[in-house]
């Protein structure tokens, strides 16, 4: 039997919904239950705040990269739990118009399929019984989607809660909780969203803050009564692993790895080796794979640049053995990184990839991959699912092309990642193998 759920959303980015998942997470674990995360779509940060509050791993859960069968091992993850707590992305009803239905991905999709009541946030500043116009609208949009209710965020004054309620009494939706305006909540960003959880000064203290505020101002009990689920338990498969003793290169530059792949590989026996480039560390001799997930290697650069033996490390193992790099991991490959300030810093050659921050570029959405030649744990041919994040803008790529790429509508892609020898990088972060 799978445990009951929720799914945490919002009409938007910036309304509060990570702060609120963050509460109830460490609020229901501090009461005693075991409380299961998962974040909806494919975000690279936020599970690893979501482990930090509920003290369990959690997993993302995407509609449009996964398949039936990875979907339901992945929401295999929740035995054993008392309640599970997901979290949306960006707005409720945001996702891709492929397969000729808007919104594919979405949160709303997630909450749907798993049968998880959404309890969405919805910021009022600015507003007080028109809130409730959104928040209506967003309940009765998406066909049979399970609704809990609202909690209502940014609120300024006690009338302002009267009138807002008001609103919500009105249009039928039950208010779960009420949040006054706080400036001090809010998590610290940067340019790919959130900061990572390692680098956040005192994150403990403030997911308890985030706990303890949301006891006084929200109504738990009715919160856990709502929960439900419709998983069905069936099983399935996580992603098998590319080699048997994989270099996981890991640290601050290094960091973006989707935690059910990892989960995949070493519950199939592989053993993960971390090492930090930024520590000057270079990959086990033993390893049969490196791999150098995305991060942050642009805010890392000079470092990067003068790490000897991770250099001569890589450089060893590229002769004879494979290296595949994502998206930061695919720039430290390649030739030369330019940061924000214009200074190029050499990277490790194994690739011709010249990359820059200087002119930005914003570069977001799902991708599906041809491969043109084998890349590690897959043959040539494979159709691969994966998402792009990324700022950085290609000044050179001289290698042969590892994969024909496009976007979610079949539109071709022009990053098609880099193969050179042993040595593989793509912009897309790998999600799973395509089962359509």
């Amino acid at each position: 039997m799978s445990p009951p759920g929720l799914l945490v959303s919002a009409p938007s980015s910036g309304t509060g919904k990570t702060t609120v998942t963050l509460g109830l997470l460490r609020a229901f674990a501090e009461d005693g239950l075991v409380v299961q995360p998962f974040k909806s779509g494919p975000d690279y940060i936020d599970p690893a705040f979501h482990e930090a509050a509920a003290s369990r791993k959690s997993f993302n859960l995407d509609t449009w990269a996964m398949g039936e069968g990875l979907l339901n091992a992945i929401g295999g993850e929740s035995k054993g739990a008392d309640i599970v707590i997901g979290e949306g992305s960006m707005g409720l009803y945001d996702g891709v118009a492929t397969k000729g239905r808007a919104g594919f991905g979405s949160s709303a999709e997630t909450a749907r399929r798993l049968g998880w009541p959404v309890i969405l946030v919805v910021d009022v500043g600015g507003q007080a019984q028109s809130a409730a116009a959104t928040a209506m609208g967003f309940r009765d949009y998406g066909e049979d989607l399970p609704f809990a209710g609202v909690i209502l965020n940014r609120v300024a004054s006690p009338r302002h809660e009267r009138l807002t309620r008001m609103g919500m009494e009105k249009a039928g939706l039950k208010v779960l909780g009420v949040l006054p305006r706080r400036g001090d909540l809010a998590l610290p960003e940067r340019h790919l969203g959130l900061i990572q959880a390692v680098e956040h000064p005192d994150l403990d203290q403030a997911i308890s803050g985030y706990a303890g505020f949301l006891r006084e101002h929200v109504d738990l009990d009715a919160i856990r009564v709502s929960a439900a689920s419709k998983m069905t338990g069936r099983e399935g498969k996580l992603p098998a692993p590319p080699a048997q003793r994989i270099a996981l290169a890991r640290d601050a530059a290094f960091s973006f790895t989707y935690p059910h792949l990892l989960e995949g590989w070493r519950r199939a026996g592989a053993e993960i080796l971390p090492f930090s480039p930024l520590d000057d560390q270079a990959p086990d001799e033993t390893a049969d794979l490196v791999w150098l997930p995305g991060g942050y290697p642009e805010l890392h650069a000079g470092p990067l640049a003068a790490a000897s033996t991770f250099r001569a490390g890589m450089l060893k193992h590229a002769v004879e053995k494979p290296i595949h790099g994502e998206c930061g991991g695919y720039m430290a490959l390649g030739e030369a990184l330019i940061d924000k300030d214009g200074v190029r810093h050499q990277m490790l050659g194994l690739l011709g990839l010249v990359t820059s921050y200087e002119k930005r570029k914003f570069h977001l959405g799902y991708r599906r991959a041809v491969l043109n030649g084998p890349m590690p744990g897959f043959a040539a041919g494979s159709a691969l699912r994966g998402h792009e994040f990324h700022y950085s803008t290609i000044l050179e790529e001289t290698d042969a092309p590892l994969a024909s790429v496009a976007d979610a509508d079949g539109n071709p892609v022009p990053e098609t990642g880099s193969r050179r020898g042993n040595v593989t990088g793509t912009f897309f972060h790998l999600i799973a193998e395509d089962s359509s």
